[in-house]
Order: structure tokens, then sequence, then C-alpha cells
């Protein structure tokens, strides 16, 4: 069956009730599914008590979809739950520009994580790291022995790689990394107990102390990527020629690969894209996070996790980011609208849904610095941001509209503005 067009042309102008039907229509969530993602409380609080500890209640996010994606010649709609103005907007335009082109081409480079153990107290770290290394057999049997049933499907423990550090004392430390595919897991569990039972046989081989066993937000093995590409006649406005939005848009980033100032709100931008969907779909979007600045510091100094530059007309993006997510286990099994949010993109594999995410990232990132480096990020912002003012302003539902353009208008976007605006709105009522 054909997986219906990700194009939804004037689906921001919709009501919510209106966007629920045509989603109805095409066919890509049954009643059950929606029910679960627009029915207030879609998180019972039974499983929420079970989630985390002394539960009260629960906090709800906006959920939006993201349109217009195609990625490796596939249709995707996209979920994501953020309180952002812009952020949906911002990447559902930069894909309807990519889709002209053909949209978004990604890869992963597989679901390895590394496990680490840090081992102390050591009297010659070359010598434990031999006996280790003389042992990586058994080690990885003994790993695998403790997950049989990932094992099993292919995946567990693969190899064994060391470092020798030292602390600022001189002290040496061993650390041991221990790599494990974990297939359509996250990982963190399997990895962290198999580096928890392997900790005794550890300490025997070397006669050191192991310290510290836990995974590595670092996935520096479970990369994903992803490239797009546009001719710059694709990237005019009413103010600039394509050819020098193009040009001001690789500039704009080779500044955030040499300034790493730059580069902390470069890379944020980039999460405005990918967070949402991390989070719409269970996955621990701190850790990604973490891996993802992480992996922008590994030359030495902090810089832009994206490359854009301009060849023979056309302008080239791409991102590589640790991706560790998984479609199985965790929220992203128990919470309801986790699975619903992964039936929506019709995700099969964490392959596919890391690829997903990067090229979210990417369509962000490419929205950021377009409006950047030409017209200026307020315009845009301001526009949506004002919608939030005027709900805060006390305006009713007929009135948010007619509240938001007037400040835009005005270009006076406060909660200042707003309330003064609401005042004299009716007092000529009542006159």
């Amino acid at each position: 069956m054909t997986k219906p067009s990700s194009r939804l042309p004037q689906f921001y102008k919709k009501s919510v009730e209106e966007r629920i039907e045509q989603l109805k229509e095409m066919n890509v969530l049954d009643e059950e599914t929606l029910a679960i993602l627009t029915e207030p409380q879609g998180l019972p609080i039974d499983i929420a008590d079970r989630m985390i500890e002394n539960v009260i209640g629960n906090f709800e996010l906006p959920l939006g979809i993201a349109s217009n994606f195609i990625i490796n010649g596939k249709e995707i709609l996209i979920p994501m739950a953020v309180e952002e103005p812009s952020v949906v907007a911002a990447a559902s335009n930069m894909a309807r520009i990519a889709r002209k082109s053909g949209g978004f081409e990604t890869s992963y480079t597989g679901s390895i994580m590394i496990a680490q153990m840090h081992v102390l107290n050591l009297e010659d770290p070359e010598k434990a790291r031999e006996v280790i290394e003389a042992s990586k057999q058994e080690l990885l049997e003994m790993a695998n022995s403790y997950d049989q049933t990932l094992h099993s499907l292919g995946g567990g423990a693969k190899d064994i790689e060391m470092r020798v550090l030292h602390m600022r004392n001189g002290d040496p430390v061993l650390a041991i990394h221990l790599i494990v595919d974990v297939l359509d897991a996250m990982g963190a569990n399997a990895v962290n107990t198999m580096t928890e039972r392997l900790t005794p046989k550890i300490e025997q081989l070397t006669n050191g102390s192991v310290l510290l066993r836990i995974l590595s937000n670092l996935a520096a093995y479970r990369l994903a990527k992803a490239t797009v590409r546009i001719p710059v006649e694709h990237l005019e406005t009413d103010e600039f020629s394509g050819e020098e939005v193009a040009r001001r848009m690789e500039q704009a980033n080779e500044i955030a690969v040499i300034d790493p100032y730059r580069a902390a709100t470069h890379n944020k931008g980039i999460m405005n894209g990918i967070d949402p969907v991390i989070i719409a779909t269970g996955n621990d979007w701190r850790a990604i996070e973490a891996g993802a600045h992480a992996y922008a510091s590994l030359s030495g100094q902090y810089r832009a996790l994206t490359e854009w530059h301009v060849e023979d007309g056309v302008l080239t993006g791409s991102i590589e980011i640790p991706m560790a997510v998984g479609i199985v286990g965790g929220a992203t099994k128990t919470h309801p609208a986790a699975q619903a949010s992964l039936k929506l993109m019709g995700v099969e594999s964490s392959s596919e849904l890391a690829q997903i995410i990067a090229a979210v990232g990417l369509s962000q990132n490419m929205a950021a610095i377009r409006v950047l480096a030409t017209e200026g990020v307020q315009r845009g912002h301001m526009a949506l941001h004002a919608r939030n003012i005027a709900v805060q302003a006390g305006a009713e539902k007929d009135q948010i509209d007619w509240l938001s353009n007037k400040m835009v208008e005005m270009k006076d976007v406060r909660i200042d503005t707003a309330k003064k605006l609401l005042k004299e709105l009716h007092a000529g009522k009542k006159e």
C-alpha cells in the first residue's frame, strides 16, 4: 500500500478537529491511537505511577506534526512534543523546500553502545591491559551469558577496547570499553548489567578495583547521518537571491565551526528539532543531548554538528550525531502516546527512528541559519510567539488571531501591549 504524502498544505490553518479528521481520512492512525493522542490525560495515572516515583499527576506538552518530510524516498509524518513556538513550523517549512529536490538521505552506523569500567589501584596498568586482552573471549562470553535473549537475536557483547588514563595526581586508570550491539533497544539496562556482573572478574584479573561501571552516553559507534541537497534557486527570498542565501548559510555554519560561543546556540537549534521527536517517542532526550554536545567537542574545541557547503549551484548540508534511541523497553514501550508516535511514523527499527531524528535536526538547523543569515530570527519567531502572549493576556479564542496579528503588525510583541490592545477592544465593544 502506498504511504500517504507527508505534504499537508494549509494544515496549520485548520482547527485541531479538522487536522484529526484529515489524519483519519489518510488512514495513518486508527481511532484508538488517535484517542490516546487527543483525549485529556492520555497517560493513565496508574501507568505513570509505575514509570517514576512519587507520582501526583501528569505534565503534558503540545504534540504537533512536522509535515513535508521525505526521508530515503519515504513520506513520513513526524510527531514533535514541544512547548516552543516556531519549532514545528520551521522544520516543516525546510522539509517542504527539501522535498523539491528529493528530501533527505540518511544512514546509521549501527546500534553499538559502549559500556565502561574504570579500574583503579593498579601497580602496572599495561600489564593489566595485556591480561584483559588475553582474557577477552572469556569476558565476552561471560557478558553474553547475562543477556542470552539479546545474544540469541544477534546482538550482545562484540569486543573490548582499553585506554590508560591518569588522574590529576598521576595515578593510572584503566578504562575498559565493552562494545555491545543492543539492537532495537536504547541499551542502558543491558550494558549496565553486563559491566556490574563482570566487575568481580575484572578485579580478579587486574588486581585492581573497579570504581565506575556504566554505559557512556557518548555513543560514538552509534551515529546517525543525514544529508540534503538544495538547488540554490529554491532558497530565494523577497530580499535575497538564492545564491546569496546559500553563501550566507555556508558562512554562518563556518562561524559555528570556529566559534564555540556561536556553536552552542547553533547546536541548540539542532536540538530544537531533535528533542521533541525524542520526547514524543519516549526516549531519553538528556542522553541524546549529552552525547551530541560531547561529540561536538571531540576535536578539542566545541563546534557545529553540521556542515553546509555551496558548489555548482547546490547547497549541501549534512549532520552526523550520536543517536542512542530505542523502540523497545523503557518509556518507549510503556507510554501509550510514545507507541502512537512510532505508529504514526511507521517506524519498525531503532535504526529507522535514529535516521528520521537526524533528518529533523538537519532540517531545523537549515531553518535557523537561513533565517539568521537573512531576515533575522525575530520576525518569524515573534509572529508565532505573539499567540502565546495573546493567551497570557487573557484573549478569548476568537480574539487570539486578531491580537497576535495586531502586535506583529505593530512590531511590539509584549504582554503590556497585548493587555492594552485587549482593553481598547473591550472598551470599543461597550460603546
